[in-house]
């Protein structure tokens, strides 16, 4: 255990440099560091490899494992409840915050990106809902589209319960080994971490430039804010609400799944890191990893509710519209119910604004005064995302070992 702590300790280290490196890389050298993007891309698409099969086999191992359908409905509840909770729980901090500070008056969108954001196509509950029913399991597979892939796990894994112990054993062998030969070739990516996040934020820095970011200096700051308190206070009192663990002691454990979300960017492409830290580092029971990240890599968007909550209050202060307090709390709600629906993928955030100022009636253009500054909060907020996973994958642990 201790050599493991020494070896993510060093990988940590080396990220962190890589950061920074990369911020200088990309300040001084913008046209080499927008050369170099294809390392950056590699490490993400090696990635984004393993999911599909990690995600597959690590849900169906664990709903055998959990051994009856009543233990699946359990542990379900819990999960699928504590999300719910920790997303709300960001949105209101984010809410709060808007109403504090009041920012967003007096900007110029001369200098700024425009995205032609009223081109994307509506949305519908009724198309979420049925976006989620896999009506070819391989195709899905092949598009890596997760939440298809985790509802057909889930009813195969339920399926399988029903099988005789004989049926079962050759399945949940395969799969178990399925999940530890993808679990080993991500510690051997894990490796390329410091190269790959050198990469990713230099491009990202030389492709956005520092000029633009300090021109959303107040909207950033409100962002990062809402993201560092809700991961910092709100979360880790979630925790400790919960259980009776030191939850900066465990987040300091686990720290290199946040770090790695926030160079990636992606849910998706930090989950197996995320299995494999809170499960040799953060003592949480595999059977408890493989059925909770995989589900919250999906299902648990923070960061992303938090971000569009801000973003949209922002929109309607530089559109000069004064949103009461029913018109603040349908926010929320939609807000909770749309980050479902969300994609683990970079900036699919951005289609459910869309959604959401439509719905409140708020000039969708506007949008393309924030669209500049999109990539570099979205990595804010999916260190969140994953943040938040870590933390209610440790309290259903602690739910599941009182038992």
């Amino acid at each position: 255990m201790i050599k493991r702590i020494k070896k993510y300790t060093t990988t940590n280290t080396l990220v962190v440099l890589g950061i920074v490196l990369g911020i200088a890389f990309g300040t001084l050298f913008p046209e080499l560091a927008l050369k170099q993007k294809l390392i950056g891309t590699a490490f993400v698409y090696f990635l984004k490899m393993l999911v599909v099969p990690l995600v597959f086999a690590s849900i169906y191992v664990a709903i055998l494992g959990l051994g009856s359908i009543e233990h699946l409905k359990r542990m379900g509840l819990k999960t699928i409840g504590l999300y719910i909770l920790t997303t709300a729980l960001s949105v209101l901090v984010a809410i709060i915050a808007m109403n504090i500070f009041h920012i967003g008056e007096h900007v110029s969108n001369a200098s700024l990106e425009y995205a032609k954001a009223s081109s994307i196509a509506p949305f519908s509950f009724e198309t979420m809902i049925l976006s989620f029913i896999p009506t070819n399991i391989f195709a899905a597979l092949s598009d890596g589209k997760m939440m298809q892939i985790i509802i057909f796990a889930m009813m195969f894994g339920v399926a399988s319960l029903y099988l005789t112990q004989k049926q079962q054993e050759p399945l949940i062998n395969f799969f178990t080994s399925v999940s530890e030969a993808m679990l080993k070739m991500a510690e051997w990516i894990i490796m390329l971490t410091p190269i790959g996040v050198f990469s990713l934020i230099s491009y990202v820095i030389a492709q956005q430039g520092i000029e633009v970011v300090l021109g959303l200096y107040k909207y950033i700051f409100v962002v990062v804010g809402v993201i560092l308190f809700h991961a910092l206070i709100t979360l880790p009192i979630v925790l400790r609400f919960f259980t009776k663990i030191n939850p900066y002691k465990y987040l300091s454990c686990v720290r290199e799944a946040p770090i790695m979300a926030f160079s990636t960017a992606s849910s998706a492409a930090t989950l197996p890191v995320s299995m494999r830290v809170v499960e040799e580092i953060g003592g949480v029971d595999k059977k408890t990893a493989s059925f909770v990240l995989p589900l919250g890599a999906t299902v648990s968007m923070d960061g992303t509710a938090a971000y569009l909550s801000v973003a949209v209050l922002y929109i309607a202060n530089l559109a000069g519209v004064t949103l009461s307090f029913g018109d603040q709390l349908l926010l929320g709600v939609t807000v909770v119910a749309l980050s479902v629906g969300v994609a683990a993928l970079p900036s699919a955030s951005l289609v459910m604004m869309v959604v959401i100022l439509n719905q409140l009636g708020l000039p969708v253009e506007y949008m393309a005064l924030i669209v500049a500054v999109d990539r570099i909060l979205d990595m804010c907020r999916t260190s969140l995302n994953v943040t938040s996973d870590l933390i209610v994958t440790k309290i259903v642990d602690e739910f599941e070992k009182r038992r």
